[in-house]
């Protein structure tokens, strides 16, 4: 397929890629249109022999979560999640920017396998041109017949509405989202059942992210084999990731799973102003850091969990902290979002904004999270600021560790994992904060609090 291939982004910063005709002249719909009259089983074959993983954060395998709709049931929804918010991630709004089009086949052909008559596209409010280019998109294939009833003369029925969000990042979480979509709180819901068997006002409902099904043409138009050998070992096809920080060149790539974060930097100009690299978050600020010395392991998702050349993160010293399964967490692809860190930044500040996000940003559900989450940024902030007190690391790892795995979505865990990182890798620099801090009070004083 040659070395340079682009499955999405092959027409990024092209305006005229928003518009159907472009689209079209380019080869766009023909799959659509293969897939209305395709038996719907032999779509789904495609797509587990695929080894398509999901590109929203757990990479999970797409074929296999399809499989979980119960084969009689009478109505299902497609859901695709464009509510894209983990800091550092911007890949997704490129896609309904500059290839609409891309993603609305994607759900056709997704839509006519599972039996879907509705699907719909949750986007972040505050996507505001995302959101016109995207319902022009949506007009613009109704107007043609590729949306409503009989698409390309078919039997086939598909309508798609856009939901536009209020900005809540807990509505990414897939059952949070399906809460707003119902028009109610976007809280989580305790699964099982699982959005595949019980979703949308009750019914099967399949939610995907927006890249997962903008590779669908692709797949249909080449086969699921072909998608699979572009990857390595589970995971099949590429890979778009947004890279910010301190390179050069920042922006959205779309790379082979067998980069690695040295690759990456190579490929973003190199570390600006030519300063060493002191860590990169891989997959969004909710994953945990890897160090300058951790940077040649491939960033595709088994790889980043289970590399041995990778450290384990750890609560404490000598303690690891078990993910569950007998699985010790180093740390994951996540959503794509890789921010790079020169040797200038403050890890202790850096945790603490992260922090600060995800308190800011827990929806008071679950006590764990709902009163973790804001003792943990206080104290990161007094100790990343100066006024730490002794025991301040170990307290912090303490919290981390009674919020991870203790809630109903992973939010919590968005928040206790980079701690727990952050602590374990670069533990001598919150040591030093604290050890010159301008407070001398003792941890316990106050309960810990600030």
């Amino acid at each position: 397929m040659g070395e340079n291939l682009k499955i999405i982004s092959q027409h990024f910063d092209d305006p005229q890629a928003r518009h159907l005709d472009h689209y079209e002249t380019h080869g766009g719909y023909r799959m659509a249109r293969k897939s209305s009259s395709m038996a719907p089983g032999d779509i789904h074959g495609e797509v587990k022999a695929s080894n398509l993983r999901g590109r929203g954060g757990a990479g999970f395998p797409t074929g296999v979560k399809w499989g979980f709709v119960p084969k009689d049931a009478e109505t299902v929804y497609l859901v695709v999640n464009a509510d894209e918010s983990e800091p550092g991630t911007f890949k997704d709004r490129h896609i309904l920017f500059w290839n609409p089009h891309m993603l609305l086949e994607g759900m056709i052909i997704a839509a006519r396998s599972l039996g879907v008559r509705n699907a719909y596209i949750y986007i972040r409010g505050e996507m505001q041109r995302e959101f016109r280019v995207l319902q022009d998109a949506v007009d613009q294939a109704y107007a043609k017949g590729y949306l409503g009833e009989g698409i390309f003369g078919s039997d086939f029925d598909l309508d798609i509405t856009i939901c536009r969000g209020l900005g809540a990042y807990i509505c990414g979480e897939e059952t949070a989202l399906l809460s707003s979509l119902e028009g109610g709180r976007g809280w989580p819901r305790l699964k099982p059942p699982f959005p595949a068997v019980k979703g949308l006002w009750g019914q099967p409902t399949i939610v995907n992210n927006v890249e997962t099904i903008a590779n669908l043409p692709w797949i249909l138009e080449h086969g699921g084999q072909a998608f699979a050998d572009l990857g390595v070992g589970r995971s099949g096809g590429l890979r778009l990731v947004s890279v910010c920080g301190h390179v050069n060149n920042p922006g959205v790539y779309e790379l082979p799973l067998t980069v690695t974060g040295n690759d990456l930097i190579e490929m973003c100009g190199g570390m600006r102003e030519g300063k060493a690299v002191k860590g990169i978050i891989p997959g969004g600020v909710s994953m945990p850091v890897l160090t300058a010395d951790e940077l040649d392991v491939p960033f595709e998702f088994d790889a980043l969990q289970n590399d041995e050349r990778i450290r384990e993160v750890e609560t404490a010293p000598g303690v690891k902290f078990d993910l569950g399964g007998g699985r010790t967490l180093r740390t994951m692809a996540g959503s794509g979002g890789v921010v790079v860190m020169d040797e200038t930044t403050d890890i202790t500040k850096a945790a603490w904004r992260i922090l600060h996000f995800f308190a800011d940003e827990s929806c008071g559900q679950c006590t764990p999270c709902r009163e973790g989450t804001g003792w943990l940024a206080s104290v990161a902030h007094r100790v990343a600021f100066g006024h730490g007190r002794a025991g301040d690391v170990e307290l912090m790892a303490s919290i981390a560790d009674g919020i991870a795995g203790n809630t109903i979505c992973a939010l919590g865990d968005a928040a206790a994992w980079p701690t727990l990182a952050f602590l374990t890798k670069f533990r001598g620099e919150f040591e030093d904060k604290v050890k010159n801090s301008h407070d001398a009070a003792p941890a316990g004083a106050a309960g810990g609090a600030p």
